[in-house]
């Protein structure tokens, strides 16, 4: 049988090739027995996105559980994975798992496993369960009998997203987003953000909320050449204040502003900072991803807040905000999480912060932007993702271990961090980071300068010299 192994945020894989019914019920036998050494009162919240299958995986992956003698809470219809997350803090529930591949492209699958506390289950507790993984399956979940199981108090359907939109009404001024004039939009990339958003501004544009399993042959990431058709949407309008979008499964953001100018995440991170810092008055300390701007150490320093860097992927973000008094985790990929909610990314939470923040300012995401650039210096942040055999991305990784790389170009290189990767420092606050992606066969480039031009320029120069 395969091997199954967890990634940067959670087991991914091909739908009908590695990600079959057997190998959900592999996983979930495993968890279903890990949950049973750690809890005296075994129970999980189980739920699926909008994939294709999800709802077959999500029931086999209850049938496991039930056979095993964990009590399940199963999401009757699509969620969000923070839907799942917080109904593992409100049903007191032992984990949460959900049927998603997030961002990736339509033909994968996935399976996230989250804590008690409403957040990703930290990396040892994963490693816990995936080195328990059997090689087979036992096949009495076949047996199991879903209304059986409802009678006997073992299964109990659910209303996440009732919970969830409770917990945003509460936690928001809607009010005053909806009576201060801004036209907004939404794209939910055929997500599972489409309905909940549907429900709490019906009167905003949205954009691919149909159903689409496919969706539309895109891989659901917010990230600008994937949302061209958005872009040009509130270009041609001419009267839309901010787009926001999330990914598959809602827990990833992307913005725009009325131009139809992407706002990438390093944006988002030090503008909800400055929000929760002045006008919420919230402290607490900053715990940032390898590959977020280190402009954020400006703010840090501004407000006097301590700061974390930590490796890349939200799991090891949510360690800090479980234990400590965190007033922001964010990563790069748009997955960011703030005080006042659970420790968990989500899309939409962090979008409504940031028009609550230009509802109460009265000012546009440009101005809020500009008023931040006082504080940490105008720049433009760029992704390159090089498509690379494994050798050649194996030869790439090899030089940066063994410290070849002393310029790219005219760039001189002044520092080297290797927190997760290597981060290349040179003058002026230019960086650019080579990283091998976790989940995909993928090298990144991630570059920053002061302008669009400049950014280019290095990505340009760091390509040629690791292709050369």
């Amino acid at each position: 049988m395969t091997k199954i192994k967890f990634g940067t945020d959670g087991w991914r894989a091909i739908i009908a090739k590695d990600f079959t019914v057997e190998n959900v019920a592999r996983v979930t036998e495993a968890t279903a027995v890990w949950i049973k050494q750690n809890f005296k009162e075994p129970s999980a919240v189980v739920g699926h996105d909008c994939r294709f299958a999800g709802e077959l995986f999500a029931e086999t992956t209850a049938k496991v559980f039930i056979a095993n003698g964990v009590k399940v809470f199963l999401a009757k219809d699509y969620v969000s994975t923070p839907m799942i997350s917080l109904g593992a803090l409100r049903l007191s529930a032992s984990l949460g798992i959900i049927i998603t591949a997030s961002h990736n492209p339509p033909s994968y699958n996935g399976y996230k496993l989250k804590g008690h506390y409403g957040g990703p289950l930290i990396p040892e507790k994963i490693q816990e369960i995936e080195d328990i993984i059997p090689e087979k399956a036992n096949q009495n979940y076949d047996a199991v009998d879903l209304k059986d199981a409802e009678a006997k108090g073992l299964l109990e359907y659910t209303n996440l997203e009732d919970m969830y939109v409770e917990h945003v009404e509460k936690s928001f001024d809607i009010k005053s987003i909806k009576s201060s004039g801004l036209k907004l939009a939404y794209d939910s990339m055929f997500g599972a953000g489409k309905r909940v958003m549907k429900r709490l501004f019906p009167e905003i544009i949205h954009l691919h909320d149909d159903d689409n399993p496919g969706f539309h042959g895109q891989a659901p990431e917010p990230i600008h050449k994937n949302l061209l058709e958005f872009s040009e949407l509130i270009k041609k309008d001419g009267h839309i204040n901010c787009g926001l979008c999330t990914d598959g499964d809602a827990d990833r953001i992307g913005l725009y502003d009325s131009k139809g100018n992407f706002v990438d995440s390093h944006h988002i991170i030090l503008l909800l900072i400055k929000y929760l810092v002045e006008e919420k008055k919230y402290g607490g300390k900053i715990v940032a991803a390898f590959s977020v701007t280190p402009r954020i150490h400006k703010l840090a320093k501004h407000y006097n807040l301590p700061i974390v860097i930590t490796q890349i992927g939200f799991k090891h973000i949510a360690g800090y905000m479980i234990n400590e008094d965190v007033i922001m985790g964010g990563e790069e990929s748009g997955g960011i999480a703030i005080k006042g909610h659970i420790p968990e990314r989500d899309g939409i939470w962090m979008g409504l912060t940031i028009w609550e923040y230009m509802a109460k300012s009265g000012k546009t995401l440009e101005q809020l932007i500009e008023d931040l650039y006082k504080l940490t210096g105008a720049f433009v942040y760029q992704r390159h993702d090089l498509h690379l055999t494994e050798d050649v991305k194996q030869k790439i990784i090899k030089n940066c271990e063994n410290d070849l790389y002393k310029s790219f170009g005219t760039y001189k290189v002044e520092r080297l961090e290797t927190i997760d990767g290597w981060k290349y420092h040179f003058e002026n606050d230019q960086w650019l980071m080579v990283r091998a992606s976790g989940t995909e066969p993928v090298l990144r480039l991630y570059g920053e300068s002061d302008t669009l031009e400049n950014t280019l320029k290095l990505l340009k120069a760091a390509q040629d010299t690791l292709l050369g």
